[in-house]
Parts: C-alpha cells; structure tokens; sequence
C-alpha cells in the first residue's frame, strides 16, 4: 500500500502547478474583460489616478501571459517567483481580511512552486533531456 501512495507524490507538483497558473489566468482574463471590478482593489495613488483601468488591463496582460508560462513549464522558476511577489505585494496592499488570508495562501503556494522547480512535465525539462 506504501508504494501506491508514493506514486502518487509524483504528481504533487503538477496539480499545484495547473491549480495556481489556472486561479492566475482565471483573474487576468477577468481584469481584461472587466477592468472596473478590479479598480476598488487598486492602492490609493493608482486608484485616484486617470490610468486606474489601464493599469488594471496591463496587470491583467502580465497575469495571462505569466500564467501561460507557469502552466506551460515555461521558465518556471523566473515566473514563479515574479508572481510570488506579485501576489504579496497586493495581499499587503489589501490588508489583514477574508481576501489578504486567501491572497497569502496562494503566494505561499507561488513560493512553493518557485522552490521546487521544474517538474517532469514543466516543457523547459524536456527541452534539456532533448538537448542532451
């Protein structure tokens, strides 16, 4: 029974991998899609400015395209950690609550997978078994 569960582990990092490029994608599509529900979030200087809904379109790009590369495998580790910070730069900015708890656990997810790396289905792998 030890060994079916350890064959399991091995897919760890992948689950995590899609979980989180999808929740990222998932926001950057709807930031483009709709800028004004995401202006509220947006810290004070940026919000009472006349760029608000810009800004909000080029984090939404920056999530998309980001996202992409994370589900792809893609300089894994680069777009891991970018997103990371990211991330905990809107959960301080939004605050101790519901959203900021929720934020922190996904960054805390977007560490790990900085930290771990490359997976075995990551494409940058199997370029460099390619390359080999």
């Amino acid at each position: 029974m030890a060994n079916t569960k350890d064959n399991f582990k091995k897919f760890a990092p992948i689950i995590l991998r899609y979980g989180i490029g999808l929740v990222y994608l998932w926001f950057g599509i709807s930031q483009l899609l709709s800028p004004e529900n995401f202006v509220g979030y947006l810290p004070d200087f940026i919000f009472n400015s006349s760029y608000a809904t810009t800004f909000v379109i080029i984090n939404g790009i920056f999530e998309i395209i980001a996202s992409i590369l994370l589900l792809s495998g893609i300089f894994t580790r680069i777009v891991a950690i970018l997103l990371a910070l990211h991330l905990l730069a809107i959960t301080i900015d939004v605050g101790y609550g519901e959203i900021g708890v929720r934020d922190f656990g996904l960054t805390i997810a977007t560490i790990t997978i900085f930290l771990w790396g490359e997976d075995e289905w990551c494409m940058e792998k199997k370029w460099k078994k390619t390359n080999n």
